[in-house]
C-alpha cells in the first residue's frame, strides 16, 4: 500500500491533476467529505487528509509514504528525514514582513529598535531578521496573524500573502520580502528503498506533470 499525505484546500485542489497523471484519482473529494482516509481508483493507493503542518511528520515517521507540503511548513519542520526530491511549484505564495498602515517600518529598523513580529513561521522569521541585523522578539501566533499589529501585540507580522486583499482590509501593507513559497513532494527515506518500484513511477509522473505546466505557462 502506498500512503500519500494531502491537506484539504489549494493544496489539494492543485495536486488533483498531478495524481491524474500518474494515474491517480481520488475515490471522493476531501472537500465534502469527513473521511480522513480516503481511497482512490487504485487498491494499492489511499490518501491520509491531515493539517498542512503535520504532512513532513507523517511522512518523516512512516505513516505516509509521500505526501506534498508547503516550503514554509518545510522550513518550520526541519526537514529531518525527509528526502524532498521536487518543488512541485503549485500554491504559490510569498512569505512577508507587514505592518499597519502609517507605520514607519525602515525608520524603526533604521534607528535600531527592537520590534516585536508575531508570525506562526518563527524559524523562517528569525532566519530573515538575524540576515538583516534587525533585532526582533518573535511572538508565535496560530491564527488571525493581522490582528496583532492593530490591537499592540506586535509591531509587525510575518505571514504568507496570495492576493494580499487580507492584509489590505485590515488596513496592513506588506513592506518586505521574506521568500517565496510553493509546494513541495516529500518522500519517507526508508520507504523510497522499500517501494521504490511503486513510488518512483509517481514521482516521475508529477515531474513530468509539472515539467508540462511550466512549459504550458511559458508559451
Amino acid at each position: 500500500m502506498i500512503t500519500i499525505a494531502l491537506s484539504k484546500g489549494r493544496i489539494f485542489e492543485e495536486t488533483v491533476p498531478l495524481l491524474a497523471a500518474a494515474g491517480i484519482h481520488p475515490a471522493e473529494d476531501p472537500e465534502s467529505s469527513r473521511k480522513l482516509i480516503v481511497g482512490t481508483n487504485r487498491d494499492d493507493v489511499r490518501l491520509v487528509i491531515v493539517r498542512a503542518t503535520d504532512v513532513p511528520t507523517y511522512v518523516q515517521y512512516g505513516a505516509a509514504d509521500l505526501g506534498i507540503a508547503g516550503y514554509d511548513v518545510l522550513l518550520e519542520h526541519g526537514g529531518a528525514g525527509l528526502y524532498q526530491p521536487l518543488d512541485l511549484e503549485i500554491a504559490q505564495c510569498r512569505l512577508m514582513v507587514a505592518v499597519r498602515e502609517g507605520y514607519d517600518y525602515f525608520g524603526a529598523v533604521k534607528q535600531g529598535a527592537r520590534l516585536r513580529v508575531a508570525t506562526k513561521y518563527v524559524a523562517a522569521a528569525r532566519e530573515h531578521f538575524a540576515q538583516k541585523g534587525v533585532h526582533v522578539d518573535l511572538i508565535k501566533l496560530y491564527g488571525s496573524m493581522e490582528l496583532a499589529p492593530l490591537v499592540g501585540l506586535a509591531d509587525a507580522i510575518v505571514d504568507l500573502v496570495s492576493t494580499g486583499s487580507t492584509l489590505k482590509a485590515n488596513h496592513l501593507v506588506a513592506v518586505e520580502h521574506v521568500l517565496d513559497v510553493s509546494s513541495r513532494l516529500v518522500v519517507n527515506q526508508a520507504a523510497l528503498k522499500l517501494k521504490r518500484a511503486k513510488l518512483q513511477p509517481i514521482i516521475d509522473a508529477f515531474a513530468q506533470a509539472g515539467h508540462h505546466r511550466a512549459h504550458a505557462a511559458s508559451l
